[in-house]
């Protein structure tokens, strides 16, 4: 039996998005053996084991996060400096990357969360547009195109080992709506709980952010598989 590990591994190997939308350029950065090779040193480390996780799924990754390492939130800094990866990508922080390792130190580290959470996306792959990140949703076009995907990529990801009680949901209404919806039809999660997006957070609520990193440690301790 595969770890949960070897199943991300596997499935990151394989993602493949083909869509012909004009101006709309898809980023998968599992393509490049470096960054593929980081990815799978990452989930080797955190995940050799087969243990079930709760999920937390984000929106799909931005240029200079998982678009960037393959790893979801995180940044070429988080990549090496907290979780020990070293890379010879451009060091330089992502907002979104910035709020989740805050939390997960304040969680207890990255070998305390990672043993107890799997972070992804909706979309696995992320989208630009004019050089500038494009969320799925932004486009009713690309929404339609991609949903096929979503679904798909969704239940490959559950079969991990998901904790199929609660998921958490990170990305604002737009992201949560389409969880919802997309959980009615698969019958995946018992209960969804919707969190704000770390970018929202750190462009326009930063005088809070502890209060929004102590709001996102009683949403993970709620949502652990053992609770």
């Amino acid at each position: 039996m595969k770890t949960f590990g070897k199943q991300a591994i596997d499935f990151f190997q394989q993602v493949e998005l083909n869509i012909n939308i004009q101006g709309i350029e898809v980023m998968n950065p599992y393509k490049k053996p470096e960054i593929f090779n980081l990815t799978a040193t990452f989930f080797k480390k955190f995940y050799d084991d087969h243990h079930s996780r709760t999920f937390i799924f984000g929106i799909n990754p931005g240029r200079f996060g998982a678009g960037q390492t393959g790893i979801a939130f995180t940044d070429p800094i988080n990549l090496a400096e907290e979780c020990k990866i070293q890379n010879n990508l451009p060091q330089r922080h992502e907002l979104s990357s910035q709020f989740i390792y805050k939390v997960i130190t304040e969680y207890g580290g990255v070998e305390q969360f990672y043993k107890k959470f799997y972070i992804t996306s909706l979309s696995p792959l992320g989208f630009t547009k004019d050089g500038k990140n494009l969320n799925y949703y932004d486009l009713q076009i690309l929404k339609e195109a991609v949903y096929p995907f979503i679904v798909e990529s969704t239940r490959k990801q559950f079969y991990f080992g998901a904790n199929p009680h609660k998921a958490i949901c990170v990305g604002g209404d737009k992201n949560f709506k389409f969880l919802t919806q997309l959980n009615s039809s698969l019958k995946l999660f018992k209960k969804i709980i919707p969190l704000e997006h770390p970018r929202y957070i750190m462009q326009y609520k930063r005088r809070e952010i502890d209060w929004f990193s102590k709001k996102y440690l009683n949403t993970l301790k709620n949502c652990e598989l053992n609770t």
